[in-house]
């Protein structure tokens, strides 16, 4: 799944490992989901959604559109 993980993160100057602390998860997680190796659970993409105040729609996309 494509999402903006990466770069939102990256807006925020932000480490892989401070978004994790912030999302209570791994910093490989984070790494994986960025590079499309792990989708987030649905809880975690709504966590992340919170985070950036966003929506998931507008973090991730499903390439099916």
């Amino acid at each position: 799944m494509k999402n903006r993980l990466k770069v939102l993160r990256a807006e925020r100057s932000w480490s892989q490992a401070q978004l994790a602390e912030y999302l209570d998860v791994s910093r490989q997680a984070v790494n994986a989901i960025e590079t499309g190796k792990h989708d987030p659970s649905l809880p975690l993409a709504f966590r992340i959604a919170r985070l950036f105040n966003l929506a998931i729609e507008d973090i991730f996309d499903d390439e099916l559109a």
